[in-house]
């Protein structure tokens, strides 16, 4: 099935409806919501501009997103996973396990999202590579966290290993289960630090695991992790600047953005993102959400990306389901588990 979004029509945008349709993709489950921000909380110098400065439209066909725009004037083409989930380790984990045992156990054995055939996270990470490869095609491959269910110095070294023989640049930005050991004392943002830096360095090739972005031939990627659910002042500050440069951008993060409609899985701006609605605290062993739910930083970034006029689209991990929603004119793409196979690609191409 074919889906095309002209962004030029804005009227499909200001009706000030909620639409929700499914869309029937070979082999996997995409639904696509389109959503109206309120003009309220659009900042004056973004109001009515719902992203037609820079793009015109954006197409998708399975698991392959294009867009087109007048600003891009050099084809570029991206290969996309997320939550591959390696759950292998050796000698260096053993005095971990007691922090590591449960999610060790939890991808050891999966399904392949399309063949439903049995595959593993090593098999399915290590046949996306050799498809990246072999084609030839793409300009970088991003990996958006949750590359590992723990932070395991095993799965990091294979895992950087089979990236850097692949042949393609590649980029990462951190997933919840990435830096977390479960029920290791501690605050999230702390232990994110230090396990950021013990851990997932070799991943970042020097880039700021916090944020950062790559200009590629036809657009600017933006690399910011979210994966406490929450944003930070200066990846806010950040995300800003991006911004007022104008070039045309996609959005890169792990937890989605809050859609209508959508569960707290879509965790980064939800409104019910609070210790009211997080049901897995205890199992995970981790600080339960705060009780009055998201900081004003976190929700003015929410506002800031969906008003950013050079912003084509988002995509995201997480959920380990492909969804399409369209909030504000914006696409926000999750990828279903690259741990079943899944993966996305996405090409820029001049209208």
């Amino acid at each position: 099935m074919n889906r095309k979004f002209d962004l030029l029509d804005r009227r499909k945008f200001l009706q000030g409806t909620i639409c929700s349709s499914a869309l029937a993709l070979t082999g996997m489950e995409s639904a696509a919501r389109s959503n109206q921000i309120a003009s309220d909380a659009t900042p004056s110098a973004e109001k009515d501009s719902l992203g037609t400065k820079s793009f015109n439209a954006f197409e998708l066909d399975e698991n392959r997103v294009r867009f087109y725009s007048d600003k891009i004037k050099k084809k570029t083409n991206i290969l996309i996973l997320s939550d591959t989930h390696l759950f292998m380790d050796d000698k260096r984990g053993e005095s971990y396990r007691s922090f590591s045992a449960r999610m060790a156990k939890a991808y050891n054995k999966t399904s392949h999202y399309r063949t439903r055939k049995q595959t593993n996270p090593c098999e399915s990470f290590a046949g996306t590579l050799d498809y990246a490869a072999k084609s030839k095609t793409f300009d970088a491959i991003v990996v958006l966290g949750d590359l590992v269910s723990f932070p395991s110095e095993a799965g990091i070294d294979w895992a950087c290993k089979k990236l850097n023989s692949c042949g393609v640049p590649w980029y990462y930005i951190s997933g919840n289960h990435d830096w977390h050991y479960e029920g290791m004392p501690g605050s999230e943002k702390e232990l994110r630090t230090e396990w950021t830096q013990k851990r997932l360095s070799p991943l970042y090739q020097g880039h700021d695991p916090m944020a950062y972005s790559v200009d590629l031939p036809g657009v600017r990627l933006i690399l910011i992790d979210d994966s406490i659910y929450e944003i930070l002042p200066e990846q806010l500050d950040f995300f800003k600047r991006q911004v007022r440069e104008g070039v045309p951008m996609i959005l890169m993060m792990h937890i989605p953005l809050y859609a209508p409609g959508r569960s707290v899985g879509f965790g980064c701006g939800h409104p019910d993102w609070n210790a009211d609605h997080d049901l897995n605290w205890k199992i995970e062993r981790r600080p339960q959400w705060p009780k009055n739910g998201h900081s004003d930083i976190t929700m003015e970034f929410y506002r800031t990306v969906f008003t950013a006029s050079n912003l084509a689209g988002i995509f995201t991990g997480h959920t380990h389901k492909q969804t399409l929603d369209v909030v504000n004119g914006k696409p926000q793409f999750a990828v279903t588990a690259n741990a079943q196979g899944g993966f996305m690609t996405a090409e820029f191409l001049p209208r």
